[in-house]
């Protein structure tokens, strides 16, 4: 998490935390950014948002752990780095890793909204954005979380979402410069593929009893319908559009595959007569 570049700095870039807006759902958000970029409204005081500021004051706390976590250093804490080619597309890193190079970024979240996946979409966008500055192809995530957790996640960098989030930066700073109200571009991050690391012991948790007795129980019957549904393929007549009998019609798409569903039985045997 960056501390904010001074604002008359701010004004003339896209930085990794506008990408989140950018690419985010939020109308109001955008409109907002995009006013600021104008010099229309100052920017949103954040002196008073509690988990901002927890996550700047553990901004260095979070860098140190991940040092002697990893063992490796991280360089270029705080700097301005500018686009190689796009003059308005910049960021602030947290600092870069010295021995892979990896564009770090250092969080804070809150325990009972946290999992890995939901930290790594919503980082996304503004990770992206900072490779793309960095010309580097590897992100790291370090997470600090108020339960007093860490977690770090590794983010490759997505050639094809990098594309697209170019894309709607130069549609939002096209907007800046003629005045014309931003739309939000509504992309979905690409899944975030983490690697997993840990073992857990899920006993404490009434819900996974609850879907493991579920899946002990169903575990043979569900055997037994895929089984059956292989079977039932086989039988259908490779001409046939639809098959039925005994409550069961299975359809043939255009494309070949074929589907079943269930139906009564006395319209089954009255719609083959």
């Amino acid at each position: 998490m960056s501390q904010a570049a001074p604002t008359f700095q701010r004004r003339h870039f896209i930085g990794g935390s506008d990408a989140r807006i950018i690419m985010g759902k939020d109308e109001k958000a955008l409109v907002r950014l995009w006013k600021e970029k104008r010099g229309e409204s100052a920017p949103v005081d954040l002196s008073r948002e509690l988990i901002v500021q927890l996550g700047l004051v553990t901004e260095d706390l979070n860098r140190r752990w991940y040092e002697s976590s990893s063992g490796y250093r991280i360089a270029q804490v705080q700097r301005h780095v500018v686009h190689r080619t796009i003059p308005w597309m910049a960021a602030t890193l947290d600092g870069v890793i010295k021995e892979t190079g990896a564009v770090f970024e250092a969080k804070f979240m809150l325990p009972w909204s946290f999992s890995e996946v939901a930290a790594a979409e919503k980082h996304m966008a503004q990770l992206q954005h900072n490779m793309l500055v960095a010309n580097t192809k590897t992100s790291v995530l370090s997470i600090i979380t108020g339960g007093g957790n860490w977690v770090e996640l590794t983010i490759e960098a997505d050639p094809i979402y990098q594309t697209v989030l170019i894309a709607a930066e130069k549609a939002f700073w096209q907007a800046v410069k003629t005045g014309e109200t931003p739309a939000l571009f509504d992309c979905e991050p690409p899944k975030p593929r983490i690697q997993a690391v840990r073992v857990v012991d899920m006993n404490a948790s009434n819900s996974w009893a609850e879907f493991a007795g579920l899946f002990r129980d169903t575990q043979q019957a569900h055997t037994d319908h895929e089984r059956a549904k292989s079977e039932l393929k086989g039988l259908m007549p490779e001409d046939a559009k639809e098959a039925m009998g005994h409550g069961i019609r299975a359809k043939r798409s255009k494309s070949g595959a074929i589907s079943f569903d269930r139906v009564e039985m006395e319209a089954a045997h009255a719609s083959v007569q």
